[in-house]
């Protein structure tokens, strides 16, 4: 309903934060992966959250770019059952991941004697995997959960993608099951990864105020507070989306928080980790001067 000129803004802007988003991610997930010097358990998760990132943005933002440029704006039933599972399943991925995270920080901190026995390549593998296949086997429980009743209403989506709440609305039967059941979920899926978290952190927090020098507080404090930010910025655009009563949802209210972690949180979390990490800046650093000797090299 908006203005050609509105769109055309809109549509640069997000093209923008897209492209600034996956070039970003991209790099992080190249340096992680080729990198030598980054060969350690945190940058093995770091390169994995940053491929759930692209995997986050790519099933949404594409689409609403889409969109934004033709006048159809019609999204067919598989398509929305699709993107809705795969948001499902990468989000869920994603918590459980920075909970991971956490109690890595955790181990190398407190215990870094034992940190390559506890946080071997197999374990890291291992919990990754356990944040896919856990995400994944979500994703058909939620999307079962919106699509269980017949569709019969208004069949306008009042949002940029296929987010349960909204579906769930347009739906004839009783939605409050669907609804509380997912809330259910929300409560175990998102609560339970937090408070491995806070535990994590709460031990960290104990281990250096009781024995670290005052540099080496601000050290350990400097690499924790990327991941804090992080996990504040997803976790609370989640729980507002997911975790709220059905009367506090609307469209003017959904829009801007699942804007925040669908796009501003998957842009966010590089930029966050390569500004307050040296280890990252000198990796990319030398990953572009690679880049721009090869491409020397080649004219």
């Amino acid at each position: 309903q908006s203005s050609s000129s509105t769109q055309a803004l809109l549509f640069a802007l997000f093209l923008a934060l897209y492209s600034l988003a996956m070039a970003m991610n991209g790099l992080i997930i190249f340096i992680t992966w080729t990198d030598p010097r980054l060969n350690s358990p945190m940058y093995f998760f770091l390169g994995h959250l940053s491929f759930l990132d692209v995997c986050f943005i790519t099933t949404t933002i594409p689409q609403m770019l889409i969109h934004l440029v033709v006048k159809n704006h019609i999204v067919s039933f598989a398509s929305c059952l699709t993107q809705m599972y795969l948001v499902f399943g990468v989000g869920v991925a994603e918590c459980i991941l920075l909970a991971f995270m956490a109690y890595d920080r955790y181990v190398a901190i407190c215990h870094p004697l034992s940190y390559a026995q506890i946080m071997s390549r197999r374990v890291c593998v291992k919990l990754v995997s356990t944040a896919w296949f856990f995400g994944l086997i979500n994703g058909i429980l939620l999307d079962y959960m919106t699509f269980r009743g017949p569709f019969c209403r208004d069949n306008h989506i009042e949002n940029f993608f296929c987010e349960a709440p909204i579906v769930i609305a347009l739906s004839c039967g009783d939605p409050q099951f669907s609804l509380r059941t997912i809330f259910a979920d929300a409560v175990v899926v998102l609560l339970s990864p937090m408070v491995l978290i806070v535990i994590s952190y709460a031990r960290i927090l104990a281990s250096i105020l009781g024995r670290a020098s005052s540099s080496g507080r601000g050290k350990t404090f400097s690499t924790c507070a990327s991941h804090l930010t992080v996990v504040i910025f997803f976790y609370t655009s989640a729980m507002f989306s997911y975790m709220n009563p059905r009367s506090t949802h609307g469209p003017d209210k959904d829009k801007p928080f699942s804007l925040l972690y669908t796009i501003i949180t998957p842009m966010c979390n590089p930029i966050i980790y390569s500004f307050r990490n040296k280890e990252m800046k000198g990796a990319m650093v030398r990953a572009l001067g690679r880049t721009s000797l090869a491409q020397a090299e080649s004219v």
